[in-house]
């Protein structure tokens, strides 16, 4: 169902009705405590690319969403001068 990078990954799913149709949804995960260091939001910065600066894969932006307890990861980078954690892994 997904891909094996994704934070979704092997996590238990349950099935709902909607519309008359079947819909897969995730069970909410508790998100491990990350260590990592502060850094200041710039303008234009993208999750994508802090997590392709720091771990070589951009697709890794959700562990800075993660790390900092976002739902929607977005919203971390839309205020410039606002502080975010950047995990070290």
């Amino acid at each position: 169902m997904f891909l094996k990078n994704s934070r979704y990954y092997k996590l238990p799913t349950h099935t709902t009705v909607v519309d008359d149709r079947p819909v897969a949804l995730l069970n909410w995960r508790r998100l491990p405590t990350t260590t990592g260091e502060a850094a200041i939001v710039k303008a234009h910065d993208q999750l994508d690319a802090l997590a392709e600066q720091r771990y070589a894969d951009a697709a890794r932006y959700w562990h800075i969403a993660d790390a900092n307890s976002a739902l929607q990861a977005h919203e971390l980078t839309e205020l410039p001068g606002s502080e975010i954690q950047l995990p070290k892994n």
